[in-house]
């Protein structure tokens, strides 16, 4: 093929003058206006003239030094616009992805409701709790705009796109628009200023990202950021970003993939691969940061493998498709290190300070939540988790480890033999808690607490409660029962002993031979006895309303009856002496009404209100 004809020296001249007409650093004009903003004609001239200007410096037939030099000068002043001109394009043109766009890449995906009780069940516990350790919070609206965004259903989507499978890739910029900018960048390569050209559209590209990710509620957090989250928070934060993730690489990543192919494919080789790797590789791992950070996302990242093969194909994003088989590698890794690490965290969490008024400790919150997130992902899970747990065994003789049998337990998948696992050491730990205390009534109270708690978080959970099963279910409401069996008779056998007819009569006589004397007593005794009762166990709290007015009813079907039938006989033998109402401080309805007062998690008054006269 022929060389170029090189221009003649009047079509030389007058390209320079061209060139020299737009110099930026010459003149006002030049700097107020821009070449692509104005018309057609203007932009041919000017682009017309810089080809001249390379032809020249192409032919051989220029040998003098100081055309070479005034050549030299003309492309530099040239590139510098073509520069400028190329990044106004690429602003004026660049807007953020419209929301119903992005929410177009999983289009079947539902989001998950979180437990109804989320916000209230945690409370800022964790096994090593670190007090001086604060969690990186995004503002309340953007956190809004995000969640919005991201839960917004399918509505219509103005912008074209062509799909292949699940990629959805987007005309980020207009067509006659991208034609400009593909002349400019020819010319700029050609010149030598490639480097030039990749940062200019890149930090311009950048930042569209950055929107996108914001619209998104992508964080940068850190590993560290990470595990310092509240699992309420962190669960939040996980769901938003599985969304987000396919959002990102199914469209985001993938039109601007194809950006990069309209503007620079074909100007020279592979270019456009490292254009596109030049934007996203940066957005790309601080995505992939924080599936890092968490276990659970495999599942997640797995979907998105094909996506982003497709998206990272070439040889310059190899290193993106390498971070993420990796990260599928440690994950699965950590995920089993992860539930390991936390049961023995559980089973060995030391605190010994009673919780006051005998209600849920916080690691029961913290581990029930944890539990039932670890539920929600079952799916991906059940392929990690493929051995059962290390437990003891009720032939073992190890007092530091609780039992569990697997044969009762038969057809259960190891990830919910873990989870019981869990439960179980969790009891354990609990019932080491209640010793601390040192009224067997509130201890009993506690662990009744604790396990009505975890029955009521398994079956509020229809994955968990799936898991665990309805089997042990009931196992586990046998145990709350129980304990509020052993705390009744604790508590109340010694206030019903009072009310016995044992030790009143003397003679043998059932209507003349009662003691009096003895009978003052046993008054006195029961008058003591129930107020010291009300007086303590009004402070101590049961948090669930209905299992908190279910004891109480069976604390009055048993004490009530007891003492109307006990004044009922023993009334007249009193009031026939003198001071009654030092014996017989209360009524019936009296009882009945400071029964109301218990388990509130509050004081009362010194002194329950008297019979009425």
């Amino acid at each position: 093929m022929e060389a170029p004809t090189p221009p003649s020296p009047t079509e030389l001249d007058a390209a320079e003058r061209i060139i020299l007409l737009w110099d930026s650093t010459a003149s006002e004009e030049a700097r107020e206006r821009m070449i692509f903003e104005g018309h057609r004609d203007e932009v041919d001239r000017y682009l017309q003239a810089v080809d001249e200007i390379q032809r020249s410096m192409s032919s051989a037939s220029l040998v003098s030094d100081d055309d070479q030099a005034k050549l030299n000068s003309a492309i530099q002043i040239a590139m510098a616009r073509l520069e400028d001109e190329f990044r106004n394009i690429l602003l004026n043109h660049t807007s953020p992805i419209e929301p119903d766009s992005l929410t177009s890449a999983d289009p079947s995906s539902s989001t998950h409701s979180s437990a109804a009780d989320s916000t209230s069940e945690f409370e800022d516990y964790s096994p090593d709790d670190d007090s001086g350790l604060t969690t990186p919070k995004a503002s309340s609206a953007s956190v809004s705009d995000a969640d919005e965004l991201l839960q917004r259903g399918d509505s219509s989507n103005t912008c074209s796109y062509r799909s292949t499978s699940s990629i959805r890739e987007l005309d980020l910029i207009p067509s006659d628009a991208v034609v400009d900018l593909r002349n400019i960048a020819e010319r700029m390569i050609s010149a030598g200023y490639l480097r030039e050209c990749i940062q200019v559209y890149g930090g311009v590209r950048k930042s569209a990202i950055d929107s996108s990710f914001r619209r998104l509620g992508i964080e940068k957090l850190s590993i560290g950021d990470v595990q310092r989250l509240q699992w309420e928070q962190l669960e939040a934060k996980i769901r938003r970003w599985i969304r987000a993730a396919k959002a990102c690489v199914r469209i985001v990543f993938a039109s601007e993939k194809k950006l990069c192919e309209q503007i620079f494919n074909g100007i020279g080789t592979a270019i456009d691969d490292d254009c596109f790797m030049e934007t996203v590789k940066g957005p790309a791992i601080q995505l992939f940061n924080f599936a890092e950070a968490i276990s659970i996302s495999r599942r997640s990242l797995m979907d998105l493998m094909p996506d982003i093969e497709s998206v990272f194909e070439s040889k310059s994003s190899e290193s993106i498709r390498i971070q993420a088989v990796e990260i599928l590698s440690r994950l699965a890794e950590a995920a089993r290190g992860i539930l390991s690490e936390f049961e023995n965290a559980v089973l060995r969490e030391p605190s010994k300070v009673p919780v006051p008024g005998g209600t849920i400790h916080p690691l029961t919150r913290y581990v029930m939540n944890y539990i039932s997130l670890i539920s929600d992902y079952k799916q991906t899970l059940n392929e990690l988790i493929v051995s059962k747990p290390s437990t003891g065994s009720r032939y073992s003789g190890d007092p530091t480890t609780p039992d569990m049998e697997f044969a009762e337990l038969e057809g259960k998948t190891p990830l919910a033999l873990h989870l019981i696992w869990i439960i179980v050491i969790l009891q354990f730990n609990l019932d080491g808690k209640s010793k601390h205390y040192k009224d067997a009534s509130i201890a009993h109270l506690f662990m009744m607490n604790n396990v009505h708690y975890i029955v009521q978080k398994i079956k509020g959970s229809p994955e968990l409660r799936e898991m665990i099963g309805d089997d042990y279910l009931r196992k586990l409401t046998g145990k709350f029962r129980q304990a509020a069996t052993s705390y009744q008779r604790a508590t109340w056998v010694s206030v019903l002993y009072c009310l016995r007819d044992e030790g009143l009569h003397v003679s043998g006589s059932f209507s003349s031979g009662v003691s009096k004397s003895a009978l003052r007593e046993r008054f006195k005794s029961f008058n003591a006895m129930f107020e010291e009762v009300h007086r303590t166990q009004a402070t101590w709290l049961i948090p669930d309303s209905q299992l908190r007015e279910e004891l109480r009813i069976s604390i009055s079907e048993k004490l009530i009856p007891a003492y109307r039938s006990f004044l009922g006989r023993f009334r007249s033998h009193i009031e026939s002496g003198r001071h009654p109402e030092n014996y017989i401080k209360y009524s019936v309805e009296d009882l009945e009404t400071a029964v109301l007062d218990f388990f509130e998690g509050y004081s009362v008054s010194q002194h329950l209100r008297r019979r009425s006269q």
